[in-house]
C-alpha cells in the first residue's frame, strides 16, 4: 500500500533534503570526472590533449521560471569525449495523457520533481560507458527510483565474468546490501536487466546494474539513505574503471565496435527511456535531456 504524504511542513523539508543531495553528488561526481581528466598520464591515448572541464549552464522549464529548472553540465575532454551530469528541480502539472501512467496523477496531476541524471562516453573504447540517475518524486504520493547500469562497447568485455562486469556489480550489491530492508538486490537486479533491454533487437543494452522506482516503503529515511548510497556507490567505483583502463592503446577495428555499440544506446534512450519521456513529456530543457545521444554513432 502506498504511505500517504506527510505534513506540508516535513514534505517540504524532505524536499529539501533531496534536492540538497543531489545538487551536492553532482557537483562531487563534477570534481571526481575532472580528477580523472587530469589524472591521465601524457603517455597516454589523447595524453598530449588538455584535460576537460565541466561548462555549466542553467535552463528554466518551458512556462516560465515558476515550473522551476535545473542546470545543465556537460563536458568534452581526452577521457570523456562526452559527458553530462545535470540536476534539475520542476514542478506543475501532468498533461492530460501523461497522468495515468504516474502514481498519484490521475486524482491531482500536479507534480514535484527533483533529482540527478548522468549519462558518459569515454573516449577509449577499453572504457565502459555508464549512466547513473536517482530522483525523489511527489504527486499525491512521494517515492524515490534510479539506478547505475555499465555499458562496455567491446564484446569481448559484454560478460559477466569480465573484471569491470564483477567490480560494478559487487559496488551496487554492496549499496543494496547495506539497506536491505528497503533496497532487495536480486529484485533491483533484475528490474535493472529487464528494463535496460533492446526488444527489438532481442539483446541487452550492457551489462545491467541495479535499476528501482516507485520505492515508497513507509520508512522515508531508509530510502533516502539508499538513494545516496547508491549515489556514493556510484562515486567510488566508476573513476576506478575509468583509471584502470584509460591507458590501453586502442586500434580502429575497437573504435568502430565501440561506435556501433553506442548506436544501441540511441535507440534505448530514444524508444524506451523513461527519463527522457518524462523530461520532454514536463516541459523540461531539451538539450540536457538529449545530451545523453553520443558524440558519435555509426549504423553499419
Amino acid at each position: 500500500m502506498p504511505s500517504p504524504l506527510p505534513d506540508p511542513a516535513t514534505l517540504d523539508k524532505r524536499k529539501t533534503q533531496a534536492r540538497s543531495w543531489f545538487e551536492k553528488l553532482r557537483d562531487d561526481i563534477s570534481a571526481a570526472f575532472e580528477a580523472v581528466e587530469d589524472d591521465l598520464p601524457a603517455t597516454a591515448p589523447l595524453g598530449g590533449r588538455a584535460p576537460g572541464r565541466f561548462v555549466r549552464t542553467p535552463w528554466t522549464r518551458v512556462g516560465g521560471p515558476d515550473g522551476g529548472g535545473g542546470v545543465m553540465a556537460m563536458m568534452t575532454g581526452r577521457v570523456f569525449e562526452k559527458v553530462g551530469v545535470h540536476c534539475s528541480t520542476v514542478h506543475g502539472e501532468f498533461a492530460p495523457e501523461f497522468r495515468k501512467d504516474i502514481p498519484g496523477a490521475e486524482s491531482d496531476p500536479r507534480f514535484w520533481a527533483s533529482g540527478i541524471s548522468l549519462i558518459a562516453h569515454p573516449q577509449n573504447p577499453h572504457v565502459p560507458a555508464v549512466h547513473m540517475n536517482t530522483r525523489f518524486v511527489t504527486t499525491t504520493r512521494a517515492w524515490f527510483g534510479g539506478g547505475a547500469d555499465l555499458t562496455p562497447v567491446l564484446n569481448r568485455r559484454r560478460t559477466q565474468s569480465d573484471p569491470d562486469t564483477i567490480a560494478f556489480h559487487a559496488a551496487m550489491k554492496a549499496a543494496c546490501d547495506a539497506h536491505a530492508k528497503v533496497a532487495p538486490y536480486d529484485k533491483f537486479k533484475a528490474w535493472c536487466d529487464e528494463y535496460f533491454f533492446l526488444k527489438h533487437r532481442n539483446e541487452p543494452r550492457g551489462i545491467g546494474g541495479i535499476f528501482y522506482d516507485y520505492l515508497d516503503t513507509g520508512d522515508w529515511e531508509a530510502e533516502f539513505a539508499f538513494t545516496q548510497a547508491v549515489g556514493r556507490a556510484f562515486l567510488k567505483i566508476y573513476p576506478e574503471l575509468m583509471r584502470k583502463n584509460f591507458t590501453t592503446p586502442w586500434n580502429d577495428t575497437e573504435r568502430e565496435e565501440q561506435l556501433v555499440r553506442r548506436g544501441r544506446y540511441v535507440e534505448f534512450n530514444l524508444l524506451y527511456d523513461r527519463g527522457t519521456i518524462f523530461g520532454l513529456r514536463t516541459g523540461g530543457n531539451v538539450e540536457s535531456i538529449l545530451s545523453s545521444m553520443p558524440p558519435v554513432v555509426k549504423w553499419p
